[in-house]
């Protein structure tokens, strides 16, 4: 539609068409979809660290029990900010060491020299003759992990209260119909904690929508990364679309994203909370049994 060419020369309304979908913020659209990927992923994954979590937690096994619940207590004490920017660098280290190890056996060489971790080059991770996607999805796994981490601990603190909210006569019941300890677990504990599970899960999601700008703290070029970019103050020498200090367009457009977002949150939310209450010997449960058909 519009001659993007020289910048300089256009209209207002063809200069802001050009502005809009420049390289650039085409980077910063998609960055959006690197946020709801991470959610995407992150999610299930945190989900299932926290219910494997739990399950050690209430294990009849005692270094399991103890695995289980040191887990949740050393990850839960730590300040996110403090665990994201240690773990991704201990994770990146542990790999490469790994990779050193195997791939360079030769090497004499202390890896710890000072300050400096030094690994042969066939041991970088990823190498620096890689294309640039490769380092974009290693730096976005090490995120995931990271997260999956930290949320599994709270998940898995908020699973084994869950599992404890079950009420005991149904478990006994299963015991004298001659159940398994297996077979309760699995039949009758799993199916019912959800219900007791999904407030603190739904906070947990909402916090961890409100933790994704951290992906800037880890090297990924996200949402927060780009806005910052391209709403601070451009000149004409160094930016072929100069302006002045935009930021706050940009953070309010996060603003709505985060609203919206979490809008859609709440509603799902509500919808699963109703469908999982169904049958249950809960409020929620007692008030569909008492609504007029």
């Amino acid at each position: 539609m519009f001659d993007c060419t020289e910048p300089q020369n256009l209209q207002e309304l063809a200069w802001l068409a050009c502005y809009l979908t420049s390289g650039k913020h085409i980077l910063f659209y998609q960055s959006f979809g690197v946020v709801l990927l991470l959610l995407a992923i992150t999610a299930p994954v945190a989900l299932a660290f926290g219910f494997a979590g739990a399950t050690a937690a209430r294990s009849h096994i005692p270094p399991l029990r103890w695995f289980g619940k040191g887990y949740t207590s050393i990850v839960r004490g730590v300040p996110d900010i403090a665990f994201f920017m240690f773990f991704v660098i201990a994770l990146d280290q542990f790999f490469e060491y790994i990779r050193h190890r195997v791939k360079c056996p030769d090497w004499e060489a202390p890896i710890r020299q000072g300050s400096d971790f030094i690994v042969c080059t066939q041991a970088k991770l990823p190498l620096s003759s890689a294309p640039q996607w490769q380092h974009e999805t290693y730096g976005f796994t090490l995120a995931v992990l990271t997260f999956a981490i930290v949320f599994g601990a709270f998940a898995a603190n908020v699973l084994f209260g869950a599992m404890r909210s079950v009420p005991r006569p149904q478990i006994e019941t299963a015991e004298a119909y001659g159940f398994t300890r297996r077979q309760t677990f699995w039949r009758i504990l799993v199916p019912q904690m959800w219900i007791y599970a999904l407030p603190g899960l739904s906070n947990l999601w909402m916090i961890l929508i409100k933790a994704t700008p951290l992906l800037f703290l880890l090297g990924v070029e996200d949402i927060v990364y780009w806005a910052r970019e391209l709403g601070a103050t451009k000149q004409a020498r160094f930016s072929d679309y100069p302006h002045g200090d935009w930021r706050l367009y940009y953070f309010a457009a996060l603003l709505l994203f985060y609203l919206g977002l979490t809008r859609v949150s709440e509603v799902v939310l509500a919808r699963l909370t109703r469908r999982l209450s169904h049958g249950q010997a809960t409020a929620a449960g007692e008030r569909q049994r008492k609504a007029p058909t």
